[in-house]
């Protein structure tokens, strides 16, 4: 179906903005979409113009009708349909492109994998079958807890293709948060590895893994583990535990028939921060999720089976899901996955991996851009980046200077720069230009997708004016949006939805403005989760685990702006507030929350900054920690102790 689409809310084909940047004719020439009418005929046909996502995907039964909506806010999509991810992602692929290269996988110590899609089905079809083996049936929840290792993209297709749906927590949570989430998704299947390496060092995943089978509530009936690191670590497996290979070598070679699900039917289960301090059981539904990332992959970041496509995200998160595994797989392309650190062993490997495996597009959060740009432009200028078409960013708002450095120094000044806005609840992309058709603002995301009602409110629920800020709320359902919460129906009404005299409106969390042409700039989230290093964590998780450690009384945590921690910690009056103090509070949230949490700061005070009401000001601690200007304080509760504390910052600096 050709894409063809606005109507005036969304008017963004003539920018009234000074600073916007179109992209050069050559891509337009060849851009997946081409014609602005797209905007437009969403709007005419919606919400049957979403026929053109599902159009992407092979169904076992096509789907007559896209949208049920009578049961709001329980949206269903392609209801009467059925599919399967896996043979969306893998076997539907072998005829054309058996040969072609599915995934490029760089380990931290140089190790190297390659999969063609013939070997990606091979191993699929013996992980599905061992699976089986051990018991697990359509519809039970399989737990993966591995970092970025091939392993874990099988296994999740593994999963799709028997109808169990996949519940992925991140490699670096601590056993408690992989125990909370076993038990959350009541699940009694777990893979997992030996370990994996953190730098130089081999760490002990299974250790952790084994933790965390102690504490659920039940117990796991079965266990696989990947043997990550060889010789490097020795592990002994107990009952109920299984080799991964030894698992897979009885299968090599089988076939395993696919399940079909109802396009309704749960594909899998991740887990993020609530605003109540309690992660949330996000539930994807296979048809809606999967056609919505299938389109934008390939509109929004243009990708293309004879691409090599690499977004830089951990798996772990949604990021990884929609847009390192399925949504890249859905369209027959090469996706790149590495498993270490951008500045490991040294600063040139990111550029290394493009030059050489002639990257064309790539997509990461603007937390690693900053950290590009402070390790000095002189790393990517000394590799050929000239493979790159299109660059991405995602995971929060990005500075103009750093778009514009992003795109001089990675994109050899020409590449398009698409910013995009979504969560893990809406599943994929929502807001975002369409690289061929609209222009790009530095520093704004954009107007919503075509098909996307997306609006900035006042606490009313009334339209801001342009460079008001708002709220950011969806106003009418998406193919990719959650299908619900583990937790219940109540929980997901209360967190998500507000009824309106014109219908149910979904609340974001995010605040917003949005200017004369439609675009739309995110100002943060306006409950208390922050982002850490791109992933999204509760404020109350992290400070719990704070206001655990003896001696401390209080505790905010904030963001800087390299996207780390600052935990500003107040004590109790007998207690010293010295480096082992400081130590005890760093490691008492990498164990109760993950490493990847460690606050970077510890900042001890005497009080945090409060309003009268007793609220604490994180947003002025955030603009400390950041080195921002933070305006008249004079109407808190306590404004002597905001110039200490920005002493102590800037003397720690």
């Amino acid at each position: 179906m050709d894409e063809a689409g606005t109507d005036g809310r969304h008017a963004v084909a003539v920018s009234s903005d000074g600073n916007a940047t179109d992209p050069p004719e050559s891509f337009r020439e060849s851009a997946a979409v081409v014609d602005p009418d797209v905007y437009e005929a969403f709007e005419r046909d919606w919400p049957d113009a979403w026929g053109r996502a599902a159009d992407l995907l092979d169904w076992a039964r096509e789907p007559d009708t896209v949208l049920d909506d009578s049961n709001p806010p329980f949206y269903e999509w392609f209801p009467d349909g059925r599919l399967n991810a896996s043979v969306n992602c893998v076997d539907r692929h072998l005829d054309e492109r058996r040969n072609q290269l599915a995934i490029r996988w760089f380990g931290k110590r140089g190790e190297r994998r390659s999969y063609t899609y013939a070997d990606l089905h091979r191993e699929v079809n013996a992980a599905a079958a061992g699976l089986r083996e051990l018991g697990v049936e359509e519809d039970d929840v399989v737990t993966l807890y591995l970092p970025m290792i091939p392993e874990l993209p099988v296994t999740m297709l593994a999963c799709a293709r028997i109808g169990a749906p996949h519940n992925v927590v991140f490699a670096g949570l601590s056993a408690e948060a992989l125990a909370t989430r076993i038990d959350a998704a009541d699940s009694e299947y777990l893979v997992t590895c030996d370990g994996y390496y953190r730098r130089e060092d081999a760490f002990n995943q299974k250790s952790r893994a084994d933790n965390a089978a102690l504490r659920i509530d039940g117990e796991l009936a079965a266990t696989v583990v990947v043997d990550r690191l060889g010789d490097a670590l020795e592990i002994a497996l107990g009952e109920d535990e299984h080799d991964y290979e030894a698992l897979l070598a009885p299968h090599d070679g089988e076939t395993v028939e696919p399940v079909a699900r109802d396009a309704t039917d749960l594909l899998f289960v991740m887990y993020t921060s609530g605003t109540t301090g309690r992660p949330k059981g996000v539930e994807h539904a296979t048809g809606g999720y999967l056609s919505h990332v299938a389109w934008t992959t390939k509109n929004v970041l243009d990708v293309r089976p004879d691409d090599t496509y690499w977004c830089a995200a951990d798996i772990g998160w949604i990021t990884g899901h929609s847009y390192g595994v399925y949504g890249p797989l859905a369209l027959g392309t090469t996706s790149l996955i590495y498993e270490g650190s951008p500045d490991y062993p040294d600063r040139e490997r990111v550029w290394d991996l493009i030059e050489r495996n002639a990257v064309s597009v790539f997509y990461t959060s603007p937390t690693a851009i900053r950290s590009f740009m402070k390790w000095g432009a002189e790393y990517p200028d000394a590799h050929d980046l000239s493979s790159i078409r299109l660059l991405g960013t995602v995971g929060e708002s990005i500075t103009p200077k750093a778009w514009h450095w992003y795109r001089e120094h990675v994109g050899g000044g020409t590449a398009p720069v698409v910013d995009t806005w979504w969560q893990t609840e809406t599943g994929a992309i929502a807001v975002a230009t369409l690289p061929g058709v609209t222009p790009m603002k530095p520093g704004k995301v954009g107007p919503p997708l075509p098909g996307i009602e997306a609006q900035v409110v006042d606490r009313d629920g009334d339209p801001v004016d342009p460079g008001e800020t708002g709220y950011l709320t969806i106003d009418r359902p998406w193919p990719g949006m959650l299908r619900g919460l583990r937790e219940g129906a109540e929980r997901y009404r209360r967190e998500y939805w507000v009824e309106t005299d014109e219908g149910w409106r979904y609340r974001t969390g995010d605040g917003a403005t949005v200017d004369e042409d439609g675009y739309v700039t995110i100002l943060g989230r306006v409950d208390d989760v922050i982002n850490v290093r791109a992933h999204r964590f509760n404020t109350a998780e992290l400070e719990s685990a704070i206001v655990a450690v003896d001696g401390v009384t209080e505790a905010a945590v904030v963001g800087d702006d390299s996207g780390g921690v600052v935990a500003y910690v107040t004590t109790q009056g007998n207690v010293n507030p010295d480096s082992t103090l400081r130590e005890s509070v760093e490691s008492h949230v990498a164990d109760a929350v993950g490493e990847v949490a460690r606050p970077d700061r510890v900042v001890f005070t005497p009080d945090l900054p409060k309003t009268r009401s007793g609220k604490i000001m994180r947003r002025l601690l955030e603009d400390i920690a950041r080195g921002e200007e933070f305006g008249d304080v004079s109407a808190l509760r306590n404004p002597e102790v905001v110039g200490e504390i920005e002493s102590t910052v800037r003397g720690e600096e």
